[in-house]
């Protein structure tokens, strides 16, 4: 397996793509506008960058790896001659089903098609396609060139062979697999999510502040991270997306998203990317400064 696509080139899209090809894969990595992949590529060069900085990767491997990617914006001819397919799009269900609508019909019937989705069901991804047993998940950590982490999420019908070629495929990428069935949040999120919901409960609550809650957990249980910072860096419109597919697909209210939560998210704080969510973000400043309706 040497040729591969990347559908979404955004965080999470351009990581992959810079993970495959670093490692010597060829990768085409498909977006619906050529401004999107421009972006992405931009942040794959910075990455490279940061690793030759570094001593981790040298100037020459950083070109190899750039030579192996090519950006397209046409879904069916990207993903042509593919042998696996990682959809890394919008962790919106219906922007999903209907890729993977596509990629069964422009995709050969051997090609073995993969979602980064960090909560959709696979087995409901599979259903979309007339090949179930050749879909599967693969849930990359962020930032996916630092992260060791592969989820490997088995749906209803993934066969055996289709696991463990991603499995053995996952090690090759210098990552770390972990095979998981598919169940709401599948492992990572099933127990980061409830935290960081609670974490913000405690904050709605009152018991604590932003920058208190995060240090409790930081110091308290050796967090790199405290909640409210990973929420911001994770995007609290997917933290509060995630909660959702979970509190559907278990119908426990356990997993209901704090009100605050839902506030945050409905008026666009949606932490880094919005440049404001439990903290500020301003470009180039490192320091950690509370929103102002968190400030005291």
């Amino acid at each position: 397996m040497k040729k591969i696509a990347v559908i979404g080139s955004g965080t999470m899209g351009n990581g992959i793509a810079h993970v495959f090809a670093q490692n010597g894969y060829l990768v085409t990595l498909i977006d619906i506008e050529q401004s999107f992949l421009n972006r992405g590529m931009a942040t794959i060069d910075k990455n490279l960058d940061r690793q030759v900085a570094k001593g981790a990767i040298t100037s020459e491997r950083k070109a190899s790896t750039l030579k192996n990617i090519t950006g397209l914006t046409n879904l069916e001819q990207g993903v042509k001659g593919c042998e696996l397919i990682v959809e890394a799009a919008t962790e919106n269900p219906a922007i999903k089903f209907q890729l993977f609508k596509d990629l069964d019909r422009f995709c050969a019937p051997e090609t073995i098609l993969a979602s980064n989705t960090s909560s959709i069901s696979i087995t409901k991804i599979a259903a979309q396609t007339n090949r179930p047993g050749k879909v599967i998940g693969m849930h990359f950590m962020n930032p996916v060139p630092v992260m060791k982490l592969v989820e490997v999420i088995r749906g209803y019908h993934t066969t055996n062979e289709v696991t463990g070629l991603i499995m053995e495929l996952s090690k090759n990428l210098d990552k770390v697999p972990v095979e998981v069935l598919d169940y709401p949040g599948f492992v990572a999120n099933r127990i980061l999510m409830p935290m960081i919901n609670e974490a913000i409960c405690a904050l709605h609550e009152g018991v604590s502040g932003v920058h208190e809650i995060d240090t409790v957990m930081k110091l308290g249980t050796s967090h790199p991270m405290g909640p409210l910072q990973l929420a911001d860096f994770i995007g609290l419109d997917v933290c509060l997306a995630i909660l959702r597919v979970m509190q559907d697909g278990f119908g426990n209210p356990k997993y209901a998203p704090c009100p605050l939560l839902v506030n945050m998210v409905t008026a666009g704080n949606l932490g880094v990317k919005s440049g404001e969510g439990f903290y500020v973000y301003h470009k180039g400043s490192k320091d950690l400064v509370p929103a102002p309706r968190f400030a005291k």
